[in-house]
């Protein structure tokens, strides 16, 4: 759902064009920092003006964006993303933190990264017990509007109309970045009594713990869309676990997504 109307949105261009910061139009406006970003980026675009455009074209202003891919690598940036833009580099940068153990979804990312950004460079930094899968872009405001200062689950994440719409495309991708980053697939166990006799009966899962309420709820709202039954599971008396481990759900999550390698 988008929260700004087109009034907040050209004050906000008004702002940007007569020379104001990014950030205190922000403050002014009180709207996040990325979709200020966003806004800029995309009045810029429609004016000629694009940010690179005339080395790297916007995927999303000037291309053609793959969407599976990038509803797939924007469930990796919700999960385990960040954008940075230090002194030393004019161009921001995309890390997703991929652990050691997961090689395949190194590849995955990575692969999804050269999809959604053609024109773009990526490489691994590593790290103690993980790699940062890194691209540098000019764009990433304008594909990543969620952006802004702070941790994410400490500032609201709302996808934009445009991204809603890709995420409602390709549900399935998107889930799987989702699990892929802060999620996994396990067995559980449990015992009953059969026969007067106590037996052990083991059952997959599927869990997603993120500490963002938003970005739970975008989760959430995408299985209910696809028909999945999950539940919370509190721990410490925070809700930050979704379960998934009904038959039939397991089964679709098993055919879509599976567990990581």
């Amino acid at each position: 759902m988008n929260f700004h109307g087109p009034e907040v949105q050209r004050k906000a261009i008004a702002l940007l064009r007569a020379g104001t910061k990014n950030a205190d139009v922000a403050r002014k406006l009180n709207v996040p920092a990325g979709t200020i970003s966003y806004w800029k980026h995309i009045d810029r675009a429609k004016r000629g003006e694009c940010p690179g455009a005339h080395r790297y074209p916007c995927p999303r202003c000037d291309g053609e964006l793959d969407q599976a891919a990038y509803a797939y690598l924007l469930g990796l940036y919700l999960g385990d993303g960040h954008i940075i833009q230090n002194r030393a580099m004019k161009t921001p940068s995309l890390s997703i933190t991929c652990a050691d153990s997961w090689p395949g979804l190194m590849d995955r990312c990575e692969s999804a990264m050269r999809t959604v950004f053609p024109e773009n460079s990526v490489c691994r930094v590593r790290r103690k017990g993980c790699r940062e899968v890194k691209m540098y872009s000019k764009h990433l405001w304008c594909l990543f509007p969620q952006h802004g200062p702070g941790r994410k689950h400490e500032r609201r994440i709302i996808l934009e109309p445009w991204q809603q719409e890709i995420v409602d495309a390709h549900p399935w991708d998107f889930i799987r970045g989702l699990i892929h980053s802060d999620g996994c697939r396990n067995m559980n166990w449990t015992t009953r009594m059969v026969g007067g006799v106590r037996k052990r009966y083991e059952y997959p899962r599927y869990w997603f713990t993120n500490v963002s309420d938003d970005i739970r709820e975008l989760y959430t709202d995408t299985l209910d869309k696809l028909g999945i039954e999950w539940t919370h599971c509190t721990r410490a008396g925070k809700k930050y676990n979704i379960s998934v481990a009904r038959r039939a759900s397991v089964a679709l999550m098993d055919a879509h997504v599976g567990p990581k390698y």
